[in-house]
């Protein structure tokens, strides 16, 4: 049983999960695009800068099951506050890194903090929303999601001219003050009248539950390695200058945008299970268009794969994460968020290691810089080959599971 004090409106609630949202998103993809000015900064080699953005990945992953039981055990308003506070003072002390290595380690302090953002969010989200509009409130987190990972690159690039490689922390600590104190004011005080028993419920998640977490984990791995194989065959491959590679890898994110809630609109006027089919069929679509089109028709084929591949995945996304959370208990939604945001970490941490080799093992070198055309085109081929058949089996799971896990 659940006894809510109602925010002022419910328009600023949304707000301010959207916010926390976008800025743990933005420092997924903002600090990318500094990594030569950090190396060159810092005296370090770009393997070792790297691990500026692996080590936010990293405490990301490994936090968001224990955010999520934190949440729901000292409430998610209570814990998203935290969160804010721990992503301000990492931000901070980013931008004042005297060396590469305290650098790394305040990355990996503000992936913390954004496991807070990522997992709380969603499930406060789900929290306020009505039944009826809850696949709408799913598909504004993914909007969001998208938008803040399409702005990073572009935002940082304007900030290095000016300010530097800090400047582009620097600036994520006043926006995430701001958000705290909008959070502070407006969102709703969660609390929850529970007996002893339901504080003791085993934690973790049921059969049904894991092939959720399967399911979405096959489908991130597949959605990294357009990001980790793109550029690499778009400039090889294709023949494609910086700028032309950089705006081609940006009509995915574009496309994320104004896909998010219309998903979401659809979920709720169709079912999760429909919608979740119909996502998991384009990006299998997508996948085998990706392994095809680019080597007969160039980047016109990979930009109509991507039309295809992006809306499918904001149309899971939309219906997979409604399901999830509308078959969970109010107690254990923290959990179930993030369980589902660490399944989804682990899948883009797959995706970039174990598909990059495949890609590597189909050009046949992992040097792609003297790599030939036609060997890129191998590597391309047979890397999303595979992507479409992991797809196939994501299919394969929801269809053959029971109808009433994606209803």
């Amino acid at each position: 049983m659940r006894q809510a004090e109602l925010p002022v409106s419910d328009r600023w609630t949304k707000t301010v999960l959207a916010l926390s949202m976008l800025l743990a998103s933005l420092g997924t993809s903002i600090a990318n695009i500094a990594l030569p000015a950090l190396a060159e900064a810092l005296s370090a080699s770009f393997p070792h800068v790297q691990w500026v953005v692996v080590a936010y990945l990293a405490g990301l992953t490994v936090s968001t099951v224990v955010v999520g039981r934190l949440g729901d055990i000292h409430g998610l308003k209570r814990m998203h506050l935290v969160g804010l506070g721990i992503f301000s003072a990492a931000s901070l002390l980013c931008g004042l890194a005297p060396n590469l290595w305290l650098l790394i380690g305040m990355r990996a302090f503000q992936g913390i903090g954004a496991a807070f953002l990522m997992t709380l969010s969603m499930a406060l989200m789900r929290e306020t929303a009505a039944d009826e509009r809850a696949g709408r409130a799913m598909g504004l987190m993914a909007t969001t999601s998208a938008l803040g990972t399409a702005l990073g690159p572009s935002l940082g690039g304007m900030l290095l001219p000016a300010t530097g490689w800090r400047g582009i922390f620097l600036i994520q600590a006043p926006l995430t003050v701001l958000t705290l104190v909008l959070a502070f004011a407006s969102l709703p005080n969660i609390t929850r009248i529970r007996n002893k028993s339901s504080v003791n419920v085993r934690a973790m998640p049921d059969g049904r539950f894991l092939l959720n977490l399967l399911v979405n984990l096959l489908v991130a791995a597949v959605m990294m390695t357009t990001l980790v194989i793109g550029p690499f065959y778009l400039s090889q491959g294709l023949g494609l200058r910086e700028s032309l590679v950089g705006l081609v890898m940006s009509i995915g994110p574009v496309i994320s945008i104004f896909s998010g809630l219309p998903s979401g609109r659809a979920v709720d006027a169709w079912g999760t299970r429909r919608i979740l089919l119909v996502g998991l069929a384009m990006l299998a679509a997508g996948a085998l268009l990706l392994s095809a089109l680019p080597n007969t028709v160039g980047v016109v084929g990979y930009v109509l794969a991507t039309i295809v591949l992006t809306p499918g995945y904001q149309l899971f996304q939309a219906a997979n994460n409604t399901a999830v959370l509308a078959h969970t208990s109010e107690e254990r939604r923290g959990l179930a968020s993030g369980l589902l945001n660490l399944s989804r970490n682990i899948g883009l941490i797959l995706g970039a290691a174990a598909m990059g080799a495949v890609f590597a093992f189909g050009v046949g070198t992992n040097d792609f810089a003297h790599a030939s055309p036609f060997a890129m085109a191998s590597g391309i081929r047979l890397t999303f080959i595979l992507a479409a058949s992991l797809m196939i089996v994501a299919l394969g799971i929801v269809i053959c599971a029971s109808e009433s896990l994606w209803r």
